[in-house]
């Protein structure tokens, strides 16, 4: 394999020249940050789409945006560094050097519920009608956003031999990435790795909760169910796919992966969540949530 290519040798599929970046006008621009920006614009207009289907007004979440993803770039950072402390302690200007990579999913969308827990007590919005919404936006960012870890080379899994096995030239991927259990596969004659591909994984696993999410909105039956859906079903996945991954983030003096105990977090707090606002509502204590289009 060229240094350039990535290949699905089961599935008989090989892409040659797959670039990291491309120059425009004598300035380099990562095709990562391409795809991430792509994403962002996506998930706004998945959002707005929906506010407009709800009868709430788009500019809220244009408005909204701006801020959730300044402080989520930011979330993502503090949290990747918090948990790769040992690659920052030495050199604390080097956290602040982003284009060498480092961001963490998890502290983005950290960063985004703070983000909007602030906004709304400042504007004096429904908090839980702002995070249905916004959640179908999130998690179809989070869709696309995946792939520019592809380009990258990056967030993959351990070595497998199965049907969507991945493989990477080895100099085109991070050095403490590669486990021992990948080099023993890496035989005379051999450049590359043969990994899962966990971006692959949650791309896919989260294009099928927007389509439940989508499907679902017209018959949740409180404000926030949505919310509590992405949180739950995000949170499952990721629980699953990250056992796979070979760059995780461990919790300081253990051998457990920060991200698996999170989602593990989350899936029961929106299972817990939600039963018990299912109750009130049967029982009138909460306000059953009725789709505007049901209303004509």
């Amino acid at each position: 394999m060229n240094a350039t290519d990535i290949a699905f040798p089961h599935l008989g599929i090989l892409l040659e020249n797959v670039p990291k970046s491309f120059e425009v006008f004598g300035f380099r621009i990562a095709l990562y940050g391409v795809i991430i920006g792509f994403a962002i614009l996506a998930g706004i207009m998945m959002a707005t789409h929906d506010a407009k289907v709800t009868g709430q007004n788009p500019d809220t979440y244009w408005d909204f945006a701006i801020y959730a993803i300044i402080f989520s770039v930011i979330g993502a950072r503090l949290y990747y560094v918090a948990f790769s402390w040992d690659l920052y302690k030495d050199n604390l200007l080097s956290i602040f050097k982003t284009r060498e990579g480092g961001m963490a999913i998890y502290g983005g969308v950290i960063g985004a519920y703070i983000t909007m827990f602030v906004y709304c007590k400042i504007k004096k919005l429904n908090m839980l009608q702002i995070g249905d919404t916004g959640m179908l936006g999130l998690v179809l960012g989070q869709v696309i956003g995946r792939w520019g870890n592809f380009t990258n080379r990056e967030a993959f899994g351990e070595y497998t031999d199965g049907l969507f096995a991945m493989r990477l030239p080895i100099e085109a991927v991070r050095s403490r990435d590669i486990t021992d259990l990948m080099r023993e596969h890496v035989t005379e004659g051999v450049n590359y790795i043969q990994v899962h591909p966990t971006f692959l994984y949650e791309s896919v696993w989260n294009l099928c909760l927007l389509m439940i999410m989508l499907a679902y909105r017209k018959h949740k039956k409180f404000q926030g169910e949505i919310c509590l859906i992405y949180l739950g079903g995000y949170g499952l996945g990721r629980f699953l796919i990250e056992g796979l991954r070979t760059d995780q983030l461990l919790i300081p003096g253990t051998g457990v992966a920060v991200s698996q105990m999170l989602s593990l977090g989350l899936v029961v707090f929106a299972v817990l969540i939600d039963v018990i606002v299912r109750i009130r509502v049967k029982n009138g204590k909460t306000e059953q949530y009725v789709f505007p289009e049901k209303e004509k």
